[in-house]
């Protein structure tokens, strides 16, 4: 079931940079929670193939209980790794979006940050597939836009280095060349990074915010109009901004825990 597109409470811009806000009700993040975005904030499927490649050696009582240690669910999950679980679902769900490598994998220790981008993967257009990266940022600051916006590690900042910088986007093409070898997806990565060779600014870049308060267009105003101008010839960028009921971030991750915890008792 994919999750809700949400009521349309606001479009500006248009070509090359756009935005977008859309509104969740509360069946709507209920379901999310539930279902996709449980999924990938618990990463079942990396965990079911772990699963399968070790099951056959979990031979005895002993080894098969250390097995079931490895793979349980955590029991606390940051609120902002659930506000990129609800965006990758989202550009999945309603953007033809693909991102086929969370980067929770590839973490050394749980909630260490990795350089790049958020969501790295495959987007769709009228040529077929190209690559896709996406900017995620979770916010229930009452002002308009929200302080996630800006500075060094802030929306607009990301967008524009992945804009703007040949090398931060040839470092994520190596990434995800590094795990497309045997991969069903390696097909898509070829057609994808062959479009990049050649023109290294054909891309789509994607800034999701998640919010929890009134819709205002004013968190993306600005923001569609600043990376629009001089948008390198090929890149496409959207900027979306998701506001869910009003106060269901700041214990969002407790809840997607009782959830999955409901689930298996």
């Amino acid at each position: 079931m994919t999750v809700g597109a949400g009521a349309s409470v606001y479009r500006i811009g248009g070509t090359p940079c756009s935005g977008v806000g859309q509104q969740w009700s509360d069946k709507e993040l209920f379901v999310a929670l539930k279902g996709r975005v449980a999924a990938v904030v618990f990463d079942d499927k990396g965990k079911a193939n772990i699963e399968e490649i070790l099951a056959a050696l979990a031979q005895t009582d002993f080894s098969r209980d250390g097995l079931s240690r490895v793979l349980e669910d955590p029991r606390e999950i940051e609120n902002w790794r659930v506000g990129e679980a609800i965006a990758e679902t989202y550009l999945t769900d309603h953007r033809s979006c693909s991102f086929p490598w969370p980067d929770g994998r590839d973490e050394r220790k749980s909630g260490s940050s990795l350089p790049g981008a958020d969501l790295v993967g495959f987007g769709v257009d009228g040529e077929g597939d190209c690559l896709a990266f996406g900017e995620v940022k979770t916010s229930s600051e009452r002002s308009y836009p929200p302080g996630a916006m800006y500075g060094r590690t802030g929306l607009k900042r990301q967008l524009e280095d992945l804009r703007d910088d040949e090398a931060i986007r040839d470092g994520l093409l190596k990434y995800l060349g590094h795990r497309a070898g045997s991969a069903q997806w390696r097909a898509r990565f070829e057609r994808a990074g062959s479009r990049y060779l050649r023109n290294k600014s054909d891309i789509q870049l994607y800034g999701f915010l998640v919010r929890d308060v009134e819709p205002h267009q004013d968190d993306l105003r600005a923001r569609v109009s600043s990376l629009g101008s001089g948008c390198p010839d090929g890149t496409r960028i959207e900027l979306l901004a998701l506001y869910l009921p009003q106060e269901s971030l700041d214990r969002i991750g407790e809840a997607i825990v009782s959830m999955r915890v409901g689930e298996s008792e």
